[in-house]
């Protein structure tokens, strides 16, 4: 094998490691997901109220935005911005991995 491959697949290791490290960890949204379960439902597919998100089966990069721009600002909603301020960047990453792995009942309404 040439070096140029070598390379070439060293490089795509590390970019797999890398999405795997920034996708977070599941196991430990779950552990996380008790105080979402509270509005959004255990399962993530039963909000209390219809205007409430549905957050299972979410893209995960959607979720984790989301919860940055609860915590930042950029995102107003009187409700999510405190929960989303005691955050981590590791617990926004766990949560959206935890929820975007479970299967959503997402339905489209035209």
């Amino acid at each position: 094998m040439n070096k140029l491959w070598i390379a070439m697949i060293a490089v795509a290791g590390l970019a797999v490691a890398g999405n795997a490290l920034a996708a977070g960890d599941v196991a430990k949204g779950k552990e996380k997901s008790a105080l979402c379960a509270t509005c959004h439902g255990a399962d993530g597919n039963t909000p209390i109220m219809p205007e409430y998100p549905k957050l299972a089966g979410q893209p995960h990069d959607y979720l984790e935005k989301a919860l940055r721009d609860y915590k930042s600002g950029k995102r107003k909603n009187p409700m999510m911005a405190p929960m989303a301020q005691n955050l981590s960047k590791e617990d926004i990453k766990d949560l959206a991995a935890y929820f975007s792995s479970l299967s959503g009942d997402l339905k489209v309404k035209y």
